[in-house]
């Protein structure tokens, strides 16, 4: 892996989110604990809600849409909606939000 240096966790409010623009698309970045991040499409597959607009609780975010709610470890639809959203490896280090470059290196056929 490649890591890539992408903010400071402070620049992320705790239980709120923010947006990093990639190849791949908008990724959200989620911080749920003092010390907790992670890294996860923005878009709702439902209807394309921006989940870094939605709600951070535990370690799942509600979109602001709709309701569906995701779980950031895996990226599943919780509860009786189905469906999931991508999910990418991040880590912290000394204060600092890291994210695997090569997962957004990635393209896949259009």
């Amino acid at each position: 892996m490649s890591w890539i240096d992408i903010a400071a966790i402070t620049d992320i409010p705790l239980r709120g989110a923010r947006v990093v623009k990639t190849p791949l698309g908008c990724v959200g970045l989620f911080r749920t604990a003092e010390a907790e991040v992670f890294a996860a499409s923005n878009t709702c597959p439902h209807k394309g809600g921006p989940l870094s607009e939605g709600i951070v609780h535990g370690q799942s975010v509600t979109c602001p849409l709709h309701n569906w709610v995701f779980d950031l470890n895996t990226g599943q639809a919780q509860g009786a909606d189905t469906g999931q959203i991508q999910t990418y490896p991040v880590r912290l280090e000394g204060g600092r939000i890291l994210l695997d470059g090569a997962a957004f290196a990635k393209r896949s056929a259009a």
